[in-house]
């Protein structure tokens, strides 16, 4: 039996070391209608509901019981794209407990206010309210809603093109209008906000001044890479294209080019610029197929430590055909995409990175939050081995880990099964801490080690 394990675990490895890809699997229930995920740069992770409510998860998947904004009755969420959209914290939120929502009002139309922590940290102060902007909207759908701070610290705001289809009053391409455009704004001033002098538009009559970016049918989710500071924007395209741009912070304002075209093909050039003015997507994929292709959700860059093997990858998804989706960096400035089964049918609204910038995903029909990882493990087989050793092994109902002047220095252990599927986590917390394999069936498993320092280990563990 011994010479037929160590023969499965020399035809498995290799295998599982040559695949890669992404995977989600469950972290927490019972929301409702969840579109975002936001850290406030501690172990907490607010989930915003559509409705109007936003509510804490600790990192152990629990829920607090009282929600940490509620919202409700001054959102209008009646149809599929309205409701509270978006959230981001400040830079400064430790000291001056400061957040901002974008959401719809009772009167259909997009507003973008800050609010304050009362003095219990995971209750806001409802009363608290200053509306920085209000935009109609002429339709009830494209109202886009994300929320991000970029590094140069203003507050990047997402709007879709106004609603319908095709974009039939030309709000997009329209500098005097707020609808189709990414704005910046610097909300640092005790009250208000005020537009930054670098804006491009700025002293321009030609263009509104909050205007930073425009050219955008229904920029969804909007993110930041952590690493570059360069911003992405997953755009929701019209029957033909879905498209990825990633651009860094400049002063000149880009066209990303709806509605004149839809990701690289052309959908309506009556009076449009000329081509070389638009900056086009670093990545598209076609609507329809099977399976059904019809909406991308913006994710992030990856910039975890637990994955090394996706370092660097952007993380999206597609709504309706329930894949994620990876765009992996190649040669010369390019980038190949896949796409692959999430093995759920969730419709995946919405990405979030927790404060070790490990990512999130979550399910807008069955109000669950996805933790994301890498289920090929992907790593050198000689790092398996490291410095550390677990005991016993093969293991009954628990193990430990050896020379424990080293093993102190870990923050957590993960257990995989061998096909990737991520079964449980424990924190270290303890000398000679027993790590419980009780929940295990008989088998092989991986067995990763994450230090404080960041690094990680695998490790094959066997119960019986």
């Amino acid at each position: 039996m011994k010479k037929k394990l160590h023969l499965l675990l020399g035809i498995l490895f290799p295998m599982l070391l040559s695949a890669q890809g992404i995977a989600i699997t469950p972290f927490a229930t019972g929301f409702s209608r969840p579109v975002d995920i936001k850290h406030a740069n501690d172990s907490r992770l607010f989930i915003v509901e559509q409705d109007g409510v936003i509510k804490i998860l600790d990192d152990q998947g629990n829920t607090n019981a009282t929600p940490f904004l509620d919202i409700d009755t001054r959102v209008r969420s009646t149809s599929n794209e309205q409701g509270l959209l978006g959230l981001a914290f400040d830079p400064n939120y430790t000291t001056n407990n400061r957040f901002y929502v974008n959401y719809i009002n009772n009167s259909g139309d997009t507003v973008i206010a800050r609010f304050t922590t009362s003095a219990n940290p995971d209750i806001a102060d409802d009363t608290s309210e200053e509306i920085l902007l209000t935009v109609s909207q002429p339709y009830t759908n494209h109202n886009g809603g994300s929320l991000a701070f970029g590094t140069d610290g203003y507050l990047y705001i997402a709007l879709g093109d106004g609603g319908s289809g095709g974009d039939p009053d030309n709000y997009a391409q329209n500098l005097q209008s707020h609808l189709g455009k990414i704005l910046r704004i610097d909300v640092s001033s005790t009250t208000g906000y005020t537009v930054p002098s670098t804006n491009p538009f700025v002293g321009n009559p030609a263009g509104l001044d909050e205007i930073w970016s425009y050219g955008l049918r229904n920029p969804w989710k909007i993110s930041f890479d952590s690493d570059n500071g360069e911003l992405w924007i997953g755009d929701v395209g019209q029957n033909n294209r879905e498209e990825i741009n990633n651009v860094p912070i400049v002063n000149t304002g880009y066209n990303f080019g709806w509605r004149c075209y839809e990701g690289n093909a052309t959908f309506n050039t009556s009076g449009c610029p000329v081509a070389a003015t638009t900056t086009f997507p670093v990545a598209e994929y076609n609507y329809g197929g099977s399976p059904f292709r019809c909406s991308i959700t913006g994710g992030y860059i990856y910039r975890g430590s637990m994955f090394p093997n996706i370092q660097g990858w952007y993380v999206f998804a597609d709504y309706c055909s329930n894949e994620l989706g990876l765009l992996e960096p190649t040669l010369g400035n390019t980038w190949n995409l896949t796409m692959t089964n999430s093995g759920f049918s969730p419709n995946i609204s919405t990405f979030g990175e927790d404060v070790n910038k490990e990512l999130y995903a979550a399910g807008l029909s069955n109000g669950t939050i996805y933790k994301v990882f890498d289920p090929t493990l992907s790593v050198p087989e000689n790092s398996l081995t490291n410095n550390f050793q677990l005991y016993p092994n093969p293991a009954k109902d628990y193990f430990q880990i050896n020379n424990q002047n080293r093993a102190l220095a870990l923050k957590e252990i993960a257990i995989f099964s061998f096909n990737g599927k991520l079964i449980s986590t424990t924190k270290i917390t303890t000398e000679n801490q027993n790590i419980t394999t009780e929940q295990l069936t008989d088998g092989i498993y991986i067995v990763q080690l994450i230090s404080n320092n960041g690094n990680v280990s695998y490790h094959k563990l066997v119960k019986n």
